[in-house]
């Protein structure tokens, strides 16, 4: 049956890549919803025209660049009686993608907003990357700066759940050369690449070989990085040698020294002084 009503908010979960995983909902509320706000209209037509639905409604663009201007004229819409329907290029909207700000306005303003849940990059990537996935944590991208996503990654280095990403094609190489320094080059991980597509991949191994495998081949495509979580406990303390190694290794990657020194300090449980002291005896 068709969505029908007044003055509410869809959140509709598209395709992530294969149209064959449209919901019978998704195309009710496409062919009838009064307001198609899409990331993408373009895509939202080839998408309409893929499922063989008409969109009746009006469609307005809703991206990041003019989300929180368009939000207004969203709750106008929604104060004259109309459905809103809000689609992304793929999966849940609101989820690193437009839709939050719609759906505090819409609260806030009296209004009720349902889904038509769909595809989850999230949970797919979690599914089939073959790492725990009974307690995870979901980071969305991380800061486009090198010294920003390696604060972040440090902060999130001692995290024992596993750990969901996306991330950009031309940041992915360094984002995984950051990962393996801030959680080890051993640490198991799994870069999804283009879930659903025609060429979809899944490359599995620890985060030191992803690492030189992305700097070689430049995966392209829309991608998810899914890493274990930190063991329990600290990591055994490896030999003098190893640790100033590790500080070093830090800093050529752009860390400063006294955040390379912290940063293996909180790896392998010691104290910074200790660390301090073992790097600046060999100085």
């Amino acid at each position: 049956m068709a969505e029908t009503g007044t003055g509410r908010v869809v959140l509709v979960g598209a395709p992530l890549g294969n149209t064959g995983d449209a919901s019978t909902r998704l195309r009710e509320i496409l062919a009838s919803a009064d307001v198609v706000a899409a990331e993408d209209t373009r895509r939202l037509l080839r998408l309409a025209r893929d499922l063989e639905v008409t969109v009746a409604g009006r469609i307005v663009s809703y991206f990041e660049g003019n989300e929180e201007r368009r939000t207004p004229d969203l709750v106008a819409a929604l104060r004259d009686g109309a459905v809103v329907a809000v689609v992304t290029d793929g999966g849940m909207p609101s989820v690193s993608d437009p839709g939050y700000r719609l759906v505090r306005a819409a609260l806030d303003a009296g209004f009720p907003v349902t889904a038509a849940p769909g595809p989850s990059a999230v949970t797919t990537a979690l599914a089939l990357s073959g790492l725990p996935s009974d307690r995870f944590c979901f980071e969305g991208f991380l800061p486009r700066s090198g010294s920003g996503r390696r604060s972040r990654l440090r902060e999130l280095a001692t995290e024992p759940r596993t750990l969901v990403f996306f991330e950009a094609p031309h940041r992915i190489t360094a984002a995984l050369g950051d990962l393996a320094g801030a959680f080890g080059a051993e640490r198991e991980a799994a870069v999804c690449r283009e879930l659903t597509k025609t060429y979809e991949e899944i490359r599995r191994g620890p985060l030191g070989e992803l690492a030189a495998w992305s700097a070689e081949a430049g995966p392209r495509g829309e991608i998810t990085v899914v890493v274990a979580g930190a063991p329990a406990g600290p990591a055994e303390r490896p030999a003098d040698d190893e640790l100033r190694a590790a500080v070093v290794e830090r800093e050529a990657a752009g860390d400063s020294r006294r955040d390379a020194i912290q940063a293996v300090a909180d790896m392998y449980g010691l104290r910074k002084r200790d660390v301090y002291a073992l790097v600046h005896t060999r100085e």
